[in-house]
């Protein structure tokens, strides 16, 4: 798996990754399906494994995201329902990480958790 620079991915050893990884469970999507929907409850994450997704605030993009991304990540820290919608700009290869998986590797992974807080900062600086 190829890992871009600058993605969450890319803030962890291999060893970190296949230990994030096999936390998760691995799904496929086909384009056009949006597995975040905005004003639900943060049930759960997914690190994008190849495909592109659009990030979209009422309607409008707002953002694009590929291979080695989190979404869903930042509602589930900060305790609140979406904020935006996820739709499959192509098909997608997902970790689904549960809201519980996620809190558990934040407790138990403090790097996880520190990249996660960098990552929900660098989104709302740029929202």
């Amino acid at each position: 798996m190829t890992t871009p620079t600058g993605s969450f991915y890319s803030l962890f050893t291999p060893d970190e990754i296949a230990r994030i990884s096999a936390s998760g469970t691995r799904v496929t999507l086909p384009e056009g399906w949006s597995p975040i929907w905005a004003d639900t409850p943060a049930d759960k994450a997914y690190i994008i494994l190849s495909g592109t997704v659009s990030v979209r605030r009422d309607g409008r993009e707002v953002a694009q995201l590929g291979a080695g991304d989190i979404v869903g990540e930042a509602a589930i820290l900060n305790k609140s329902l979406r904020t935006a919608s996820i739709v499959a700009l192509s098909p997608l290869e997902l970790i689904h990480l549960s809201a519980e998986t996620l809190v558990k590797l934040s407790v138990e992974m403090p790097r996880f958790h520190e990249a996660l807080e960098r990552v929900a900062a660098e989104r709302l600086r740029s929202s």
